[in-house]
């Protein structure tokens, strides 16, 4: 479905080159379903827009179902993201006058269906996503789970065969969240899609086929990472800002706030914060 070899991007400001990622290799089979977790400015949105056809690598390739999307010009670009990929943003991205019928409809206007097309296909489409009774609802009128259920199933309408969610629960609390997760996984499943996940929620390690983790841009063993006792995240041991030794056990953390944090509530005398 989806291969990418030695892909770099590398941005510049002024005279200065910011790579943000770095060599990528990267195979994603018809119809798995990728999570790619890491820290914040790791190259994760980099990547979402090279694999979705809204940029392109300085350096590597890229191939799409068979297409060399590496060299194409803006207008093939255009057409494969209309054609061969749905996306799913954590802002919903919704028209708020539009129902969620005609919100639904839009990829379908821009690709030139007919009106009566586009109705049956959107209707199929939010039918899949369970909300057939939402149809005539504006984006106000629908909750946080709902909403994004209608961008889901508006970037299933096009029928394509990769769908790119960007932090798809960041908006959503845990319980829909997660509800929303599930049901992205079960029916792009039943279709044979792939689907990409970008998240910093953990819980979607427990819904993906594989899950990755991108650091300084670059893919990493999640078996070489341990987790940050204080929030949780997941931390290179050779890069931690912040370690400490307590009762024998070397503890990394993801900055010195987490670490001091941990060790105020988890050690008797308190922290003193003298450790560098």
């Amino acid at each position: 479905m989806i291969r990418l070899r030695g892909v770099a991007k590398i941005y510049r400001v002024g005279s200065y080159e910011v790579p943000a990622l770095r060599g990528v290799d990267l195979e994603i089979a018809d119809g798995e379903f990728l999570a790619i977790m890491g820290p914040s400015g790791s190259g994760k949105s980099t990547l979402m827009n090279l694999i979705g056809c809204l940029d392109t690598p300085s350096k590597g390739s890229y191939l799409l179902n068979g297409k060399q999307v590496s060299q194409m010009n803006d207008n093939e670009l255009a057409r494969i993201r209309n054609e061969e990929i749905g996306f799913v943003f954590q802002t919903f991205n919704l028209l708020p006058r539009a129902t969620s019928l005609k919100n639904v409809e839009l990829p379908l206007v821009y690709a030139g269906v007919s009106r009566r097309e586009r109705e049956t296909r959107a209707k199929a489409a939010l039918a899949q996503v369970e909300l057939t009774s939402r149809m005539s609802h504006r984006p106000s009128e629908l909750s946080g789970g709902q909403r994004q259920r209608v961008a889901i199933a508006r970037a299933l309408v096009n029928d394509p065969a990769l769908i790119l969610a960007d932090e798809p629960t960041a908006n959503l609390d845990s319980k829909h969240g997660h509800e929303v997760m599930l049901l992205l996984r079960d029916v792009t499943r039943k279709q044979g899609r792939s689907v990409i996940v970008v998240s910093h929620d953990h819980r979607i390690r427990e819904i993906a086929d594989r899950v990755l983790w991108l650091e300084d841009g670059r893919f990493k063993a999640l078996q070489a990472l341990v987790r940050d006792p204080s929030c949780g995240m997941l931390v290179d041991p050779e890069q931690a800002p912040a370690s400490h030794e307590l009762d024998g056990q070397r503890l990394f953390f993801c900055s010195r706030g987490c670490r001091d944090e941990f060790l105020a509530q988890n050690t008797p005398q308190g922290y003193s914060g003298q450790e560098p």
